[in-house]
């Protein structure tokens, strides 16, 4: 399974679901371990120190400094690591109207990290991408 290519065909089928809760980004210095029962959506390491995308709620109790409350929206299309465009007409459309977004490519479906009190309507903006590219 490669994933989807075509720019249009990603664009017209995406079925954007907004998942449940409230996300937010928090790091972790160079050397310092994970909390155990931590289970963060994502980690990703830099030399400035580890990112952990976990729920608010999970986030408090472990006791670490988060930063941007965010809502995730998981597009329901196998997109292939290798497709161009997909991730950059999404965030145009998201930037036109003035909202940031945080993208991240899994092997199956990426995955936007949108403001959470502006998450329903990036939901309604990636609809309206997705019926505007279907023609």
């Amino acid at each position: 399974m490669t994933g989807e290519t075509d720019l249009k065909t990603l664009l017209a089928s995406m079925t954007p679901e907004l998942l449940d809760g409230i996300h937010v980004f928090a790091t972790l210095a160079p050397g310092v371990s994970q909390p155990k029962d931590l289970d963060p959506v994502m980690v990703f390491r830099e030399r400035e120190g580890t990112t952990l995308i976990v729920t608010e709620d999970v986030a408090r109790a472990a006791g670490l400094t988060a930063s941007f409350r965010c809502r995730m929206i998981t597009l329901n299309i196998h997109s292939s690591l290798e497709a161009v465009g997909f991730l950059a007409a999404i965030t145009t459309r998201l930037a036109a109207a003035g909202m940031g977004v945080n993208p991240v490519s899994a092997f199956y479906h990426d995955h936007l990290f949108v403001p959470a009190e502006r998450a329903e309507e990036a939901l309604r903006l990636l609809h309206e991408l997705a019926k505007d590219s279907a023609g």
